[in-house]
This record gives C-alpha cells, structure tokens and sequence, in this order.
C-alpha cells in the first residue's frame, strides 16, 4: 500500500510503499478515507512533543493518529489508537476494535475528518474546564487559526454575551468578525498598542481567555491584566492554556497571580469520559446542522511532502485523501 512514512525525526515523510498491515483478533482493518494534518502531527515528527517517543517508538513508521476510514462492511467510522508503525496516513491501517465510532448518517468523510476534533478543543475548556455562563466575555488569543475560528462560534453559540479575538492576519480578522466576534485585536501591531487594546477590553471585563498562542503574545495579555496598585481582584479571569503556536515557554512575574484574579489551567481540566461523549454528540449535531463552518483544502496523499513543507495552513484544515 501507500503512506506517508517518517523515517527519522525532523525530515519530513514520504509517500512511498509500506507492508499492508494485517489486524490481529482484537483489531479491524480500516481503509483510510481522510485524514486531518494538524501541527500537532509536525511537532511529533520533528521530534518536539512530549508524547513523540510514545507514538514513534521505532522508524520508519506512518504518520498520522486518527482519521475517518470504512470498516470492510462500507460502514464509515471515525478511528483513532493507531500503534507504530501503522499510522493514520495510509491507504489501510488497523486500530483496536474498541477505538472507533460510526460517523452519522449525512456527514461526508472529509468534514467528519476536519471539523469535530478541532471543535473539541475549545467546546471542552469552555463547556467543562473554564464553564462559560450565559452572557460572559471569552477573549480567544489566537482567533485566526483553525481552530480558533471554530472557538468564536462556539463561544457564541454557548452563550457568550462578547467575544474578542486576536491575530495577525487582516482578512482573518475580518472572518472572525463575519463569524460572530465581536471585537479584534491585532497583534501584528507594536507591542504598547497590543498592550492598550488588551488593557482596554480587560476594562470592559474579561470572564474566559482561551489561548491558543502562548509565548510573547501571552506575555502581553498577562502584561495588561496585571494591576498597578494595591487592591482586590476585581473578578476572576479563567485562562486555558492551549496551543503555542507563538512559543512554548514565556516570562511570568509573580505579582501577574496575586491581585489579578487570573486562574491558569489546561485545556484538559476537567476532562472525563462522559465529557468527551457528550461533547462529540454535541459536535456532531451542529455539524449536521450546518451551524459550525471550517475552512478546508483537500490534498492528495501523493502530495504529502509538499503539504508538510507549507509553513502555515492560513486558516485552513488540510485534509490528506488516500
């Protein structure tokens, strides 16, 4: 079969062939019918991700994690659990039995594969970690990408009163708008002006802060909220820690904790199984709805290198198709 396969940290991988793989008892076969590249999937490659000796334990191996692919009867699932070397990225792969999910009736391979686990990200810390309640202001910090475009809507459609996105790119700063923000900061300014817009919306009141950037653009928004003078948090701001997509590590002073009212967690708090069902099912019918949009681009496995050289997807979902 083909797949894109890695066969050694910090190259990227190539479409080649690779041994069918053959399910044991307590696995299925999939045929591979779309599978999301996200940065994750680069970071483990290059050798960057805490998890990437877990997932590539010995090379060459395929890479990719999850995806949507047929079961041999037609029906299409949802999949994820792949062991090394049998990756995602593939014609063919085999996951544990227990590790799939029938993708419902009206919901095409591609959206199945782009949408739902990037609509996770934010429903998640906003619904279960952060827990929005109606009429709260959520600032998305890093409201360009995937998926925070995708969290602007989720904010709203949960029921936040404003939401205010940040990015860098001015046509994405007019889509966030157009999908429900209700204001935007732009970070490519300098950074006294970012620090001002923050410190005037922090003003107005922030309840929640999803950040998906991390690095020097948290620094400033860290900066902004962090009193002057003595005196009582004014209100306790819930700060879920993502992405770092600006940086993995940043500067943080002490005196940013202790009047501010700032909380900061993951994106994992509080986090179960019955979260995770719950919201997949939630996810699942807004897409059926129509009422989440996603940009996507389709690009053929074939073209695996040249979609893994390409520095930023733009705000766009690259699906492989097998």
């Amino acid at each position: 079969m083909k797949a894109a396969v890695l066969h050694k940290l910090g190259e990227n991988p190539r479409f080649e062939d690779f041994i069918d793989p053959v399910p044991n008892q307590d696995e299925v076969l999939i045929q591979v019918k779309a599978v999301a590249l996200e940065n994750v999937d680069k970071m483990m490659a290059e050798g960057k991700h805490f998890a990437t000796q877990q997932f590539f334990p010995q090379l060459p191996s395929i890479v990719g994690f999850d995806g949507i692919g047929e079961l041999p009867d037609g029906t299409l699932v949802g999949f994820g659990g792949t062991q090394s070397p049998y990756g995602a990225m593939a014609e063919k792969t085999v996951v544990p039995k227990t590790n799939i999910v029938r993708v419902p009736e009206g919901i095409d391979a591609i959206t199945a594969a782009a949408l739902p686990s990037s609509a996770l990200t934010s429903l998640f810390p906003l619904k279960w970690g952060a827990k929005l309640q109606q009429g709260e202001t959520v600032l998305i910090n890093g409201a360009t990408g995937v998926s925070g475009k995708l969290a602007v809507q989720i904010a709203k459609r949960l029921g936040a009163g404003r939401v205010i996105g940040t990015g860098r790119h001015p046509e994405s700063l007019k889509q966030i708008l157009a999908l429900g923000a209700d204001a935007v900061i732009d970070l490519k300014r300098a950074d006294e002006h970012v620090v001002d817009a923050f410190k005037e919306e922090a003003e107005n009141g922030i309840d929640i802060i999803l950040d998906f950037l991390w690095g020097h653009p948290s620094e400033l928004l860290i900066q902004a909220l962090t009193p002057q003078k003595l005196g009582f948090a004014g209100r306790r701001i819930r700060f879920v820690q993502i992405g770092e997509k600006a940086g993995s590590h940043l500067s943080l002073g002490a005196d940013a904790l202790r009047t501010s009212g700032l909380e900061i967690f993951g994106a994992a708090a509080g986090m179960t199984m019955e979260a995770v069902n719950e919201g997949t099912a939630l996810v699942w019918e807004w897409v059926k709805e129509g009422k989440l949009t996603m940009d996507i681009e389709e690009i053929a496995l074939r073209n695996i290198e040249d979609a893994w050289k390409r520095p930023d997807f733009q705000g766009k979902r690259i699906v492989i198709i097998p």
